[in-house]
């Protein structure tokens, strides 16, 4: 046996002494996973997740307790043969029966087409084509197929995509469980130019409005009750290459109840034209979403300016600050007179919003130096010192903070923090402020530039992990995620904002977590309340994480968060179970890369 080989069991032997044989295991089964590429590790996923062909043919004979007819809209203008026939034949093959295929022609110009779509629609009275004089757009010709609609749901499926085999019966199944809701949507994938190859799926969080706003997330496939298309009308003409877009964020003002499906359905084909394909295809489709967002936030009362992110495809809105208020800043800190330094002047020196408070709560400190900065900075206005002399718990040392400000705003900030962008104090209150919101989370970077914090993704290693933890900072992310507002179930105590109001609503930091999981319990409050929890990457901190408290590695530190592990799990275990509502139950909880769980 050679050096490398015993090495390596020498290591297998005392891991599993020190952690167990379920995490060698899983340890050993995320370094396999890792190798794997992301195409990869989706063929693994397909073959273990999609129903067999012997599953197919069970759907076809199941029968459900309500049996809507789906109506498939489909604008069809200049469609390659080949693709406009698998199109078709990814209709027909559907494992639901109950269906009509309602097709618009905009004047295509090969007569062959017309050909195709006519012999269809002899052999099958399910299939309705309706010829155009003219092409009215995608919008138009969209409307004109919807005309000849009669199903108790409508979908929408583009001339070039094609649908699972079991879209349709997904569809229904979903409709019967959730028979309130009104609108459905699912994941979806890119489907190579030969129809070859499935990549890129895009497992979807549940409904997520701020996500949203932020792009067109839900997409493909979108279902809808005919009495709400009644309700919100047809596809509106001017908003061409987002006139989707604008349908879903009417039909969201106005659903009921909005069901997420969270199985690919739908699968999107890449090609030079098509916005899968290629971002610069549509350049046009960005500026009728920016008009789309626009009058979205016109409708829903929300004031706010919408802007074309550089990341083509998606949209950053600036809500309008209502007034001038207070915002009063929370830094715990022991000791460490340097961080602390580093913290305040960074707030100092680059905050561009001047109405604020520093509430420092100086918490057991024994250091010279800590105290000669304390009385220089107490000479500052907006700067208080407030000494809590107990054990430390990070929980009571916040909430007594609280106690001594006078904000309508309150931001939770660690002392190892240091601000990075002027603007992002703004960036935080333009959310906290919003009515729905409950708390807003900031964009945290180690030293190294790598990403500290990007969100809590509950379930993960057992309880919570940070969304694209160590990832580079200029990454976009899984599908922007790292680039973009969005709805989660809890960001980070490091740098927390929120309404004085919901504070004491929920009534502060729960004093049971004394070192872990207080801020995600805290956003399990707020959320248990019906607020929404916001995550801005337009906040930027660099987190010199754990310089005053250290690691959480030594046999007493390790125990008493296991202590808190058990009480976060006791407390919000049926959460846990159901799984993270912004997190697809399709990606792993063994890392935080939003990779494939295979």
């Amino acid at each position: 046996m050679n050096l490398v080989s015993t090495t390596n069991i020498r290591k297998s032997i005392y891991y599993i002494k020190n952690f167990g044989f379920n995490a060698f295991i899983i340890k050993v089964r995320n370094k396999i996973v890792s190798k794997l590429s992301g195409e990869r590790q989706y063929q693994i996923w397909i073959k273990k997740n999609e129903p067999k062909e012997i599953d197919l043919e069970a759907q076809r004979r199941m029968s459900f307790a309500y049996e809507p007819k789906i109506s498939i809209v489909t604008p069809v203008f200049n469609t390659p043969q080949k693709i406009l026939i698998e199109m078709i034949e990814s209709v027909i093959t559907q494992t639901y029966a109950k269906w009509e295929l309602c097709i618009a022609d905009g004047n295509s110009k090969e007569q062959q087409i017309k050909e195709i779509l006519k012999g269809y629609a002899e052999k099958d009275n399910k299939i309705k084509i309706k010829f155009l004089q003219k092409n009215k757009g995608i919008a138009g010709n969209s409307n004109e197929a919807l005309s000849a609609s009669t199903g108790d749901f409508v979908t929408f499926l583009d001339h070039d995509d094609k649908l699972s085999p079991f879209a349709l019966y997904e569809i229904v199944n979903a409709i019967n469980k959730n028979a309130d809701a009104d609108f459905f949507y699912s994941d979806e994938d890119i489907l190579s130019f030969n129809g070859k190859k499935r990549l890129k799926p895009h497992f979807k969080p549940d409904w997520s409005p701020d996500t949203l706003r932020s792009y067109n997330y839900i997409t493909h496939l979108t279902v809808i009750r005919r009495d709400l298309l009644e309700k919100i009308g047809l596809f509106r003409e001017g908003f061409d290459g987002s006139q989707d877009y604008d349908l879903i964020l009417r039909a969201a003002e106005h659903a009921k109840k909005i069901i997420h499906i969270s199985k690919v359905l739908y699968h999107w084909r890449e090609s030079k034209g098509s916005a899968a394909g290629n971002p610069f295809a549509k350049l046009y489709a960005y500026d009728a979403a920016e008009k789309v967002l626009s009058e979205h936030l016109l409708r829903i009362c929300l004031k706010g300016e919408v802007h074309i992110s550089p990341l083509w495809g998606t949209y950053m809105i600036n809500y309008m600050i209502e007034g001038n208020p207070k915002i009063s800043i929370i830094i715990p800190n022991n000791n460490h007179a340097e961080t602390l330094k580093k913290c305040i002047s960074s707030i100092l020196d680059k905050s561009t919003y001047k109405n604020y408070e520093i509430i420092i709560v100086e918490n057991n400190s024994d250091e010279k130096e800590i105290f000669s900065y304390y009385k220089e900075m107490s000479r500052l206005n907006n700067i208080k010192i407030a000494a809590w002399n107990n054990p430390f718990n990070y929980s009571a040392v916040n909430n007594y903070g609280v106690t001594h400000s006078d904000g309508d705003i309150l931001l939770f900030l660690n002392n190892d923090t240091e601000v990075i962008n002027n603007d992002w104090l703004q960036r935080m209150l333009e959310h906290a402020q919003r009515k729905e919101i409950g708390a807003v989370g900031a964009k945290l970077y180690y030293p190294n530039y790598t990403i500290q914090h990007a969100g809590v993704i509950l379930g993960i290693g057992g309880v919570a992990g940070h969304s694209h933890k160590d990832y580079d900072g200029n990454d976009f992310g899984y599908y922007n995620r790292l680039k973009i507002v969005q709805n989660l179930s809890a960001v980070t105590g490091a740098c927390l904002m929120m309404r004085k109001e919901v504070f004491d609503q929920v009534e502060g930091f729960d004093e049971s977590y004394p070192y872990a999981f207080n801020d995600v319990d805290l956003c399990m409050k707020i959320r248990d309340k019906g607020y929404l929890i916001i995550f801005t990457p337009h906040a930027e901190l660099y987190h010199y994480e754990s310089k005053t408290r250290g690691y959480e590695d030594t046999p007493q530190k390790l125990k008493r968060f296991y202590k808190e592990i058990e009480l976060f799990k006791q407390k919000w275990g049926n959460i846990l179970e159901k799984g993270d509502p912004y997190y697809s139950s399709n990606l792993t909880l063994d890392r935080e890369d939003f990779s494939i769980r295979i």
